[in-house]
């Protein structure tokens, strides 16, 4: 099967050239003008390699490289710029990149260095596979009654390898429950397939999920397996399956029944069996009644239901928690103050669990190894947090804690507290002073 490449550029001269040459090599080649365009790509179906100009009209490549790696993990990244400055090309590397080639490009140096990449990408997919089926995590050790119920119906369904629906709010850990019950389960030695129900609708998500075979629709240029044909002997997680379209949801009825499918345009039958765990931050039951879920469907994928509470509902385990997440992000010895704590514990999340990781690891960004104060929490969700009056408060509150952060930072001398901030002495005693016979801040 010829390796999928995605040539991200804006010159339609480079694009000619690029695919002439690596099509006529064995590569099949997409293109995409703008980062918009690739991640739009990207989300669409699963490449081998990407050939990234980092000059693009919506924004520098050079931008978008942490985040490839950190999406697309196996992912080969190929970077390819008029500018050949050394300190790009050590940028670049750093941020994730396999290679760093300079504009005008020798085609058969591509060529080489291309398939040296897709060996690394290999390299990396078995690693992270050998990785995973040695080193598989412990269950998190809840306090709320009902995680603990959660936990230990994830653990039955670890040990049975039935059919589980993980029920619960975006963010509230349904994927990384979900990766644990495969890798404690009776297919861990397969793969772990994942697809998002609610990113690829119609004929895109069929194609994804059975495959097809060239001349099947218009774009189906070759013939391709699908996750279905990969998810066998693993296991499958459907994340976000109410938002499956009704005619997907009677051929995965099928499959479930037979174990059997066909690819989109052939006719030969094929043969899968797995692992099936579901997700939804819907109501079913309640989507069955206005006739966007299908019952027998339900029935099928219902047999071990698991909900998992809102962060908001366990803050019995918000301590565990946030520890968890700190030694996940690099930083499991980090301090937070308590008033941090407070401010944290005083907060609704409705981002939930995935929320809470992202406000961490900006706190941590903003600490610079320091311990994490309320002044490193200044943006969750609006003003919510603070509990102000108003914005003007709200701006007061947070000016405050700033200032007292740095007189902490600095053993409470003044000077060297103000230069931090940016401001003068006496304007920063000004507003400490204004602050505290407000009495602003955030509440215990």
């Amino acid at each position: 099967m010829k390796p999928d490449v995605l040539l991200v550029d804006d010159d339609p001269a480079i694009c000619i050239s690029f695919r002439h040459y690596l099509e006529r090599v064995g590569f099949n080649i997409l293109e995409a003008g703008t980062m918009a365009e690739g991640r739009e790509a990207l989300s669409g179906q699963r490449l081998d390699a990407i050939l990234l100009d980092l000059n693009l009209p919506d924004g520098n490549g050079m931008d978008w490289i942490i985040e490839l790696r950190e999406t697309c993990p196996h992912l080969s990244i190929i970077v390819i710029t008029g500018a050949g400055e050394i300190s790009l090309a050590v940028e670049a590397m750093r941020r994730g990149a396999d290679h760093f080639l300079t504009k005008p490009v020798n085609m058969p140096d591509l060529e080489v260095f291309l398939r040296k990449s897709l060996e690394l990408g290999a390299l990396r997919r078995s690693t992270f596979s050998y990785q995973r089926l040695q080193k598989k995590p412990e269950m998190f050790q809840a306090r709320s009654a009902r995680m603990g119920q959660a936990m230990e119906m994830a653990a039955l369904a670890a040990e049975r390898g039935t059919p589980v629906l993980l029920t619960g709010e975006t963010g509230s850990g349904k994927g990384v429950l979900a990766r644990w019950i495969c890798d404690h389960g009776p297919r861990r030695t397969g793969a772990f397939v994942d697809v998002n129900c609610s990113s690829l609708r119609g004929e895109l998500l069929a194609a994804e999920l059975f495959g097809h075979v060239r001349g099947a629709f218009t774009s189906a240029v070759e013939t391709r397996e699908g996750l279905l044909d990969v998810a066998d002997g693993g296991t499958l997680f459907l994340d976000e399956v109410g938002d499956m379209d009704l005619g997907i949801q009677a051929q995965f009825l099928k499959v479930l029944e037979e174990k059997r499918f066909r690819r989109l345009g052939d006719t030969r039958e094929r043969h899968s069996e797995f692992h099936l765990i579901c997700a939804t931050n819907r109501d079913l039951q309640e989507e069955i009644r206005c006739g966007r879920f299908r019952k027998e469907l339900f029935f099928r994928i219902n047999v071990l239901p698991v909900p998992l509470p809102p962060l908001r509902e366990r803050m019995e385990d918000f301590d565990a928690f946030t520890r968890h997440l700190l030694a996940r992000l690099g930083a499991p010895e980090r301090e937070i103050t308590p008033d941090a704590v407070r401010l944290l514990k005083a907060y609704s999340w409705p981002g939930n669990v995935r929320e809470l990781r992202n406000v961490l690891e900006r706190a941590l960004l903003l600490a610079r190894g320091g311990p994490l104060a309320p002044e490193h929490f200044h943006s969750l969700n609006g003003s919510e947090l603070w509990r102000g009056t108003n914005g003007v408060e709200d701006s007061r509150a947070l000016e405050a804690l700033r200032i007292r952060g740095a007189l902490d930072r600095h053993s409470g001398n003044a000077e060297l507290a103000a230069k931090e901030i940016g401001i003068s002495r006496a304007t920063l005693y000004r507003k400490l002073k204004r602050a505290e016979n407000r009495k602003i801040g955030p509440k215990a």
